[in-house]
């Protein structure tokens, strides 16, 4: 099975161009935008965070402000205002690149950063759709808007749990446990159950929330939660080379619909619509575009799943 890259994280780092790759996730999970524009910002920010001692935490809670600032400027009619929140968006989601090239360059990763990253992005956005809620009541849209704007909002929440999961599954297969994020419900619940409210309340709180956001992931996938076990079953976390190559050859198409309801997307017509002044584009966009693709790419990956469920029935599908 294909290992993690090691990460950078020595006094005498390799040549730049290296160390760049070796600050991201993987080529087959990674969008155009974020390599050729987040992801080289992301890595200055990462490189000067590294040598003054900035963790990966630190650098996600500044994104939270950065982030929350940018939603409260959408507010205003001026678009003047407007542009400065959209410049604060793109640095807060820069500062979202940096703080995961960061915990990787210096091996500095864990279950709680993760879990921050993840509030990060929700913080962005609940500022964002409550200050355009508020943006459209002020012109003269009645209350009834906060409905869209809540349901855009809990689409939100689920196309990005979705695409995150399954960016998780395809890096578990590329690289093995080590080089992706993917957890389970039930290692989760016995860890969970472990913990004690009064000396570690806060942990259990955070990770009580994390352990419903999973069981949400894997009731929406319930074809790859059958296939994760079986592969689990049969192989632990050692998956044979001919399983790697297939799986990656049928579900690297799927990461583009995982790109798509992720943040450029949605950023990029969000500040179309602030540009026209036609803010309530953005819910309907969320909702009726968005959503059919999430759909989509749901469906799409429980095909994939199904059809490797169906292969490893056949005990000697992978030369075993």
């Amino acid at each position: 099975m294909q290992r993690e890259t090691p990460v950078y994280n020595t006094p005498n780092p390799p040549e730049e161009g290296t160390a760049f790759e070796q600050s991201l996730k993987s080529n087959d999970t990674e969008e155009r935008i974020d390599i050729w524009f987040y992801r080289p910002i992301g890595f200055r920010i990462a490189q000067v965070c590294a040598k003054i001692g900035i963790t990966p935490n630190a650098v996600t809670i500044i994104s939270i402000f950065f982030g929350v600032a940018a939603g409260i400027l959408f507010y205003y009619e001026s678009l003047g205002l407007n542009v400065v929140g959209m410049l604060l968006l793109v640095f807060a989601n820069s500062l979202d690149s940096a703080d995961g090239q960061l915990a990787r360059m210096t091996d500095n990763k864990s279950r709680f950063g993760r879990i921050l990253d993840g509030f990060a992005g929700d913080f962005w956005f609940a500022s964002i759709h409550i200050a355009l809620c508020l943006r459209l009541m002020n012109e003269g849209w009645s209350a009834w808007i906060w409905v869209p704007g809540v349901l855009a909002g809990i689409s939100h929440v689920f196309q990005s749990a979705m695409a995150d999961y399954y960016r998780n599954v395809h890096l578990y297969f590329i690289k093995g446990k080590a080089g992706s994020e993917l957890d389970n419900s039930r290692d989760l619940q016995a860890e969970f159950d472990q913990m004690t409210w009064r000396k570690q309340a806060f942990s259990k709180f955070v990770l009580n929330g994390y352990l419903g956001y999973t069981r949400m992931q894997e009731r929406l996938s319930p074809k790859l939660q059958q296939l994760l076990t079986l592969i689990k079953g049969k192989y632990v976390d050692q998956l044979p080379q001919g399983l790697v190559t297939e799986f990656r050859a049928k579900n690297r198409p799927l990461m583009k619909y995982t790109n798509i309801v992720q943040f450029n997307t949605r950023v990029i017509f969000l500040f179309l619509w602030l540009f026209i002044d036609q803010v309530w584009l953005y819910f309907f966009f969320d909702m009726f575009i968005l959503n059919p693709i999430l759909i989509y790419m749901v469906n799409r990956q429980e095909k994939v799943s199904g059809y490797f469920v169906d292969k490893l029935k056949n005990e000697n599908s992978y030369g075993e």
